[in-house]
């Protein structure tokens, strides 16, 4: 039998260990895709939670915090509290006060307001400038009318209590002058006689005249 040559043998040779090689490579790609198995279908893989987290019921308070359910109490009904009506004569005493009886020669009288509930119940008035109203008689001769010269008047709205007396926190003064619209910017007008002479102090607040009136003695 002829002999072959060298170059046969190594391509022989070259032919056995690619052969090999590939049959290494078959044996370790299966075994790869017994264990990793790409194909197998996503199907059949543990399912995926698609509920969200449970959030906490906000009509339950939990500990530390102040529940913000609704509740079954029920409101208030504004149409069952009675509205405050405004006051009527007959609800309300008016009476003229003043600081003292007797006026000694250059001391000027205080006058004030007081007012006393009659009623039973709260009713407003309006207690502003603008309602108040002094009057300073000596007989049937009207000496002095705080509107004569005022200025500015305003309103004051306010609750007079059930059964309440109350009296003016300012009072207003009289400077033993007659006064009279025209005679506003003066400042000499006829001054009221002394000597103990008598007059009488009438007022009158939110449309309500006082009952009667207080004397007063000027020396």
């Amino acid at each position: 039998m002829p002999r072959q040559s060298a170059a046969v043998y190594r391509r022989r040779r070259l032919l056995v260990v690619f052969i090999i090689a590939l049959l290494i490579a078959v044996v370790a790609g299966g075994a790869w895709l017994a264990i990793a198995q790409p194909w197998k279908s996503t199907a059949s893989a543990p399912p995926v939670a698609t509920t969200p987290p449970a959030v906490a019921d906000s009509a339950t308070p939990t500990p530390g915090t102040t529940s913000t359910a609704p509740t079954d109490t029920p409101s208030p009904d504004p149409s069952g509290t009675p509205a405050i009506v405004a006051c009527e004569q007959a609800d309300v005493d008016v009476t003229a006060v003043t600081d003292a009886e007797t006026y000694a020669a250059g001391k000027l009288p205080q006058l004030s307001i007081r007012l006393t509930s009659k009623s039973a119940v709260d009713c407003t008035l309006n207690v502003g400038s603008s309602t108040q109203k002094y009057t300073v008689t000596s007989g049937g001769d009207v000496w002095w009318r705080s509107t004569d010269c005022q200025t500015d008047p305003s309103d004051m709205i306010v609750t007079l209590k059930a059964g309440a007396s109350v009296t003016s926190a300012t009072p207003v003064v009289w400077d033993r002058t007659r006064s009279s619209v025209e005679t506003c910017g003066e400042k000499h007008r006829a001054r009221a006689p002394g000597g103990g002479a008598s007059y009488h102090v009438a007022v009158s607040i939110g449309g309500f005249d006082s009952v009667g009136s207080r004397q007063i003695i000027l020396r």
